[in-house]
């Protein structure tokens, strides 16, 4: 039944593509989820009247922040190539494709997550000082505590883009379900593994968006 409707589908390509679309954007996930946080955290503590207040390092990571966001995604892959053949080795393949992944998606969460932190009941974090609570004890005690559902709703919002991404970057040969549509689908004019393939790209993100959703329901006390 399924070698007729899909004639010119491998199952074996299939699994594999799908193996490499979940493995770049999994790891792209913890990348970008730990680097955005980096610079959300960085963007919020030193705008004015906060923590470290410094306008001009604010003013530095947010034209670095505003300029990778303004980059097209296929383009930042192709600047990176030199970078990611450094540092990988090679530009072809999934583990070619994480740094373009992650530098083109954590300034954007960034964003989500300076949203988040200006989201916190600034009573929380003056009561925290009065007590004279740590920078490092208010930033792990308070802020990320109180902004966790916000937290985990953007780097789902952001993983969903990340899907995107590995899509486009299977194009260039990063493999993936992007490639699999691309170079053995739209170049052989065989539309049943391009259908198949964006079947599959929407069931991943169906399931990414669950599982945010879940876990931020789950920490949202309100």
């Amino acid at each position: 039944m399924f070698h007729k409707l899909f004639p010119n589908a491998n199952v074996e390509d299939l699994v594999t593509a799908t193996e490499e679309t979940l493995y770049m954007t999994a790891l792209s996930v913890i990348g970008t989820f730990i680097l955005g946080l980096l610079l959300g955290l960085l963007l919020y503590l030193t705008s004015k009247q906060n923590i470290w207040a410094n306008k001009p390092l604010n003013f530095i990571v947010a034209t670095i922040v505003n300029v990778f966001r303004a980059i097209p995604f296929i383009i930042l892959i192709l600047l990176l190539f030199p970078f990611t053949e450094f540092l990988i080795g090679t530009i072809r393949g999934p583990n070619a494709a994480l740094p373009a992944l992650i530098i083109g998606a954590a300034p954007f969460y960034g964003r989500l997550v300076e949203i988040a932190l200006k989201e916190v009941d600034k009573g929380v974090i003056e009561a925290a000082k009065s007590m004279g609570a740590k920078t490092s004890t208010i930033i792990f005690k308070v802020l990320l505590p109180e902004s966790m559902p916000a937290l985990v709703s953007g780097i789902t919002v952001t993983s969903i883009n990340l899907i995107s991404y590995s899509a486009m970057a299977g194009v260039i040969g990063a493999g993936g379900l992007g490639d699999l549509a691309y170079l053995k689908g739209f170049q052989r004019w065989d539309f049943d593994v391009v259908f198949l393939a964006t079947i599959l790209i929407v069931i991943i993100v169906f399931i990414f968006q669950f599982v945010g959703d879940f876990i931020s329901n789950k920490l949202d006390k309100r």
